[in-house]
């Protein structure tokens, strides 16, 4: 009987467990959707509501054969974001891989960027989020860009 009743608690605690990944998932495309679709919309509020304190915006370019790391200020990215612009800022993106451990994830989205209805670039993003109280928040954000090579 011991055997049995163990058998049934843990066949309960592993079905548990595999449910909680799935939510979790969810729940972190759900912050970087909204992230994406604040700057569609030119909503910097809504954009600032998926980022953590102290979020760190990279950028991972190419120049005459160079690497280039750049980095861009937080608040200057949501004043770009608000300030209103002709074109919708429409950053299209495919979840490739979503990895979770305990209240760290990572995200890696192949993505192509268009102004309005005009291609500009394509690339992949990295967000590296992390699980507080209010829920996932993205803390980490590099990408590369590039306008040739693209899905």
């Amino acid at each position: 009987m011991k055997t049995l009743l163990s058998l049934l608690l843990f066949g309960v605690s592993t079905t548990a467990f595999a449910q909680q990944p799935a939510a979790e998932t969810e729940a972190i495309k759900k912050t970087v959707t909204t992230f994406f679709d604040g700057m569609r919309r030119g909503d910097s509020t809504l954009v600032r509501s998926t980022l953590a304190p102290g979020v760190v915006l990279h950028t991972i370019s190419n120049r005459n054969g160079n690497t280039q790391l750049g980095v861009e200020k937080t608040n200057d990215f949501l004043k770009a974001v608000g300030t209103p612009h002709t074109e919708v800022w429409d950053e299209r993106i495919t979840f490739e891989r979503v990895l979770i451990d305990a209240n760290l994830a990572s995200v890696w989205t192949p993505y192509q960027f268009y102004l309005g209805s005009k291609f500009s670039h394509c690339g992949y993003d990295s967000f590296q989020l992390v699980k507080y109280t209010d829920g996932w928040k993205i803390v980490h954000i590099i990408d590369t860009r590039r306008k040739e090579k693209c899905q």
